[in-house]
């Protein structure tokens, strides 16, 4: 079983990522968005944890209904440089009030946890090869933030007091 960081912690991923033309089975696991929304129904009616799989520059208004039904947004983030997957986490969490679980996945490289942290993801799907325990380092790099965002609204002058 591959491992992830998940809320600053080095866990078993109990996720499966489902292929468009592979069984679902049974047990959580994560489907592309276009196969959710071809397959929604028989998706939701399984009664077991459901994730899907979005790409950076996805139009979350397709999504929007059914995040209440759904454990798992999993972004992608094809290469490092991409960043709207971003803004994706950031609307999901603040936009439409999804509280499920965000996942980085793709080229997600440590220097970029931190601020995908703060942007609203929980959990991280480091590239293969990269060390979880290295990138666990990344969330102390920074003792103070100035600005707002999705984990914390409020700027530094107003947290001050």
């Amino acid at each position: 079983m591959s491992e992830i960081i998940k809320h600053r912690q080095i866990v078993a991923d109990e996720w499966r990522s489902v292929a468009d033309d592979e069984t679902v089975g049974t047990g959580p696991v994560i489907v592309s968005l276009a196969r959710f929304l071809a397959e929604r129904e028989a998706l939701l009616a399984r009664g077991e944890a459901l994730g899907v799989r979005v790409p950076p520059d996805v139009r979350l208004d397709a999504l929007a209904g059914d995040l209440p039904r759904l454990a798992l947004i999993a972004v992608e983030f094809p290469v490092f440089k991409d960043g709207r997957g971003f803004s994706v986490a950031r609307l999901l969490r603040e936009r439409y009030g999804f509280h499920g679980e965000i996942r980085a996945v793709g080229d997600v490289l440590r220097d970029q946890l931190f601020f995908m942290e703060r942007s609203g993801f929980d959990a991280f799907a480091v590239r293969p090869g990269k060390s979880l325990q290295d990138a666990l380092a990344a969330f102390d790099e920074f003792s103070v933030t100035y600005q707002a965002a999705a984990d914390d609204p409020r700027p530094l002058f107003r947290r001050r007091g």
